[in-house]
């Protein structure tokens, strides 16, 4: 199809003409419907606005099947969005009494979000169901492809031209099929939810791993791949395993010097980067009313680096003054309509309150004082390697980190709110009236155009370049690898960097393999970049000022929020908002090496697999940076082919310890993806060997994509991450695991394998178990058992070769 000319807005994706605001507030009109918007019949709660109605139907249905179980406020929510309550509740759960763990939950979502460098390949596969429309509300968010460098307007503008075609592609699908367009410069994904979209009980999928963002305001969040979502937008339930409930209880308030921020890095020093594998995490008590409805959201946005499904927080009055500020009154009246709407009968539960049940029992609970704890410091190249500030000067030495800072960078989706960015500016104030510059690059992303525009509107952004601070556009940058750096710190140099980013994996932030990314808040971050220092701790140390004069640091303060309603910025960054228009064109050249429609991929053989050959034995860690690349790689996301080439290239090779190296039957050394591609083009088909959490990290379904387009059958690991693993069976792959982790030893690269039970537990809908028959070398055989979490839909998925295959034919 050849590339066309969007000429509704004046120049394609890039266009500059002004938004009138009735398409932001039908933007955040569709967050206060529900996507059933066929007729209400015989409604048990017909006075509550349609959002809640349907929420608290099915709420009721909810009570009726489990009696006076004790919910948790995730519970309720999860469960209240069942396709078939009795069905997912009842089946194989001991009457109910099991579900965590054990029930497959068949849900439907109220509304996906996708941001642009994981919408592409989302909407190509939703291209070849041809549906005029998806069956629920969508956005498109333009905010991973603009690199980090110059600065905001410059940095915009080379963005916007270098990707042109793909944001022209995502705004003429948004055209097509009736879904929200947000443009390049008007924000990073989670951010726009929180402002516009999320809302107390809502359940939404986000193609991102951090979309759980939005549990700050109450809403249950999931990052899933493409896949997940096209089956969500083509109306078909979305299935997950019952999470486990983890809880965690606050108390106490916060010391000024602590931010929010630090509460999940504490946790994640405790759980690790598995410890929330397979559960939400609920956080209670008395200490989450001190705390700020943008502080709660950041808490949730890295719960992601622990593994867990989603988190969430109560609803507060602080979600409430947000709601308020950010022009959704009227949705706070609606949450506290529905918290006090009567429901049959007399019982407290026959009301839906944002809060657990009293007595909800939890499968484990962390208690944290608020008042005790002190800012942590996470890292380097893992965000759960926790250190407290009090310690962290002794660390450094001790472990010979890079005692001078390179650069400090805030912002982000994870910490660019205004309560976050007046507290920096307090730090930033004190510093000026002192006389002091950063004596580091400092770097600040807001996290949207509303966010950046209420700051300078109060001036707050002035203070910021006042003290020399780089403004990069409202986009994620240098957090996912789009940052181009001008300090001189070349590739192989080892440095360090400090951000309020929520991850800081090996090689993501610049591509440097060197580069250590230690995470903080941003007060502490703010800083320390004064000093230019890692051991500078701002609580007891002092700086000099160009007199000679000490001066330190007093504890940071701000506003949780504008005293003003927030200001929407510039109108041309404003979301594009219409009907579907099936007449619409999408703009997709034929000679493109972004863009390419997708080839389906061939069923499952009827019968066990032989003949695999093992790719690449991998030791460490193995996350989705692993697999598959963001940083330069990004502009491939639409191109199955072209982004296949980076396949497993910073993977360690678990026999050579060579990174990015894997070699032939017959010796010859190649990279990964070079060995990938030559066995595809000999038909050779073949499987991964790794150890624990793989595919750790982002929820990009590339990850999975790619060893399949270059004909990988089976993942044979440790241990997954739970989305990735789900990636993997929407396109036809094999995950499996060690029964016995010990068994990994016994394989090797280049050993043939065969399936032992894999096609008949695939023919009984995931029923039965899975042995791996491995011929070394010598000719020794060895059969290894296995282990798998592969559902009746999930089997159906793998014998067609992919979710796909069933999706586009309406099955």
């Amino acid at each position: 199809m050849a590339s066309i000319h969007l000429t509704g807005r004046a120049g394609g994706a890039m266009a500059q003409a002004l938004r009138n605001r009735a398409g932001l507030g039908a933007a955040r009109q569709s967050a206060r419907a529900t996507s059933n918007s066929s007729r209400r019949h015989l409604s048990s709660a017909h006075s509550l606005p349609p959002t809640y109605e349907k929420l608290f139907n099915k709420y009721t249905e909810v009570r009726r099947v489990l009696g006076k179980q004790r919910l948790t406020l995730a519970e309720k929510i999860l469960y209240s969005h069942l396709h078939n309550v009795e069905e997912s509740l009842l089946n194989n759960t001991n009457n109910g009494r099991d579900i965590r763990g054990k029930a497959n939950l068949r849900l439907n979502p109220d509304r996906v979000n996708m941001q642009d460098a994981s919408a592409q390949m989302a909407l190509l596969q939703f291209m070849s169901c041809n549906l005029e429309r998806p069956a629920i509300p969508a956005s498109i968010h333009c905010d991973h492809l603009i690199v980090g460098s110059k600065g905001a307007e410059d940095d915009l503008e080379a963005g916007i031209e270098t990707n042109k075609e793909v944001f022209d592609f995502l705004e003429s699908a948004a055209r097509k099929y009736g879904m929200d367009f947000w443009p390049p410069g008007a924000g990073i994904i989670h951010q726009t939810v929180l402002e516009n979209y999320a809302l107390p009980g809502l359940m939404m999928l986000g193609t991102d791993s951090h979309s759980p963002n939005a549990g700050g305001l109450t809403t249950i969040t999931i990052g899933v791949g493409g896949a997940d979502a096209v089956e969500a937008l083509v109306g078909a339930p979305w299935e997950l395993k019952a999470p486990k409930v983890l809880g965690v209880e606050l108390t106490g308030k916060l010391d000024p010097w602590v931010a929010p921020k630090d509460v999940i890095l504490r946790l994640a020093g405790e759980l690790t980067v598995r410890g929330g594998t397979g559960s939400i995490i609920e956080y209670f008590g008395p200490g989450v009313d001190t705390l700020s409805l943008t502080g709660m959201a950041t808490a949730c946005n890295m719960g992601a680096e622990v593994g867990a499904t989603t988190s969430i927080f109560p609803y507060t009055e602080a979600s409430a003054r947000y709601l308020r500020a950010t022009s959704r009154g009227q949705a706070a009246q609606n949450v506290e309509t529905l918290q006090n709407f009567p429901g049959a009968g007399a019982d407290k539960d026959s009301h839906f309150r944002f809060e657990a049940d009293e007595g909800a029992e939890y499968d484990r609970v962390i208690k944290i004082d608020l008042s005790q704890l002190e800012p942590h410091i996470n890292g380097p190249f893992t965000p759960d390697l926790a250190t407290p500030l009090s310690k962290f000067k002794a660390t450094v030495k001790e472990q010979k980190w890079p005692e001078s800072l390179s650069a400090g960078l805030i912002g982000s989706c994870t910490n660019s709110s205004y309560e976050d960015m007046t507290r920096v500016e307090s730090l930033l104030k004190q510093a000026a009236d002192a006389g002091l510059k950063p004596a580091s690059d400092f770097y600040v992303t807001p996290g949207s155009e509303q966010i950046r525009a209420t700051l300078e509107r109060d001036g707050t952004l002035q203070t910021i370049e006042g003290a020399g601070g780089i403004l990069l556009s409202n986009a994620c940058g240098p957090c996912i690898g789009q940052w181009q750096r001008h300090d001189g710190v070349e590739k192989g140099t080892s440095n360090a960097i400090l951000t309020s980013y929520n991850r800081n994996f090996r090689g993501r932030n610049d591509g440097n393999p060197e580069t250590m990314n230690f995470l903080a808040s941003p007060e502490i971050v703010t800083a320390m970049a004064f000093a230019g220092s890692t051991t500078f701790n701002p609580m007891t140390d002092t700086l000099k000022t160009s007199d000679g004069k000490d001066f330190k640091f007093s504890a940071p303060h701000g506003l949780e929020g504008p005293q003003t309603p927030f200001e929407s910025g510039n109108p041309s960054l404003g979301v594009l908002s219409q009907p579907a228009d099936p007449s619409a064109e999408i703009a997709i050249s034929p000679t493109s090496d972004r863009l390419a429609f997708l080839e389906p991929f061939a069923p499952f053989p009827q019968s066990d697999l032989s003949g695999l050959r093992v790719l690449v034995k991998i030791t460490g860690k193995c996350t989705t940076d692993t697999i598959s690349a963001a940083g330069p790689w990004l502009k491939y996301k639409g191109h199955l082919p072209n982004i296949s080439t980076n396949t497993l290239n910073t993977a360690i090779n678990a026999e050579t310890g060579e990174v990015n190296v894997a070699y032939d039957l017959d010796g010859s050394k190649h990279t990964i993806p070079e060995l990938g591609q030559r066995w595809k083009d000999a038909g050779r088909e073949w499987l991964v060997v790794a150890e624990h959490n793989y595919g750790e990290g982002s929820a990009r379904e590339h990850a999975a994509l790619q060893p399949r387009y270059l004909g990988a059958r089976i993942v044979l690991v440790k241990s997954f991450a739970r989305i990735h693993e789900t990636n993997l069976k929407k396109q036809g792959v094999v995950p499996l695991t060690f029964e016995n982790e010990a068994d990994y030893d016994l394989i090797s690269a280049g050993d043939e394998v065969s399936t032992v039970g894999l096609y008949e537990m695939l023919q009984n809908g995931g029923k039965g178990s899975v042995q791996i028959k491995v011929t070394r070398g010598d000719g020794e055989e060895k059969l290894i058992p296995t282990k798998h979490a592969i559902t009746e839909d999930q089997a159906g998925f793998i014998l067609a070769g992919s979710a796909l295959n069933l999706l586009s034919k309406g099955i």
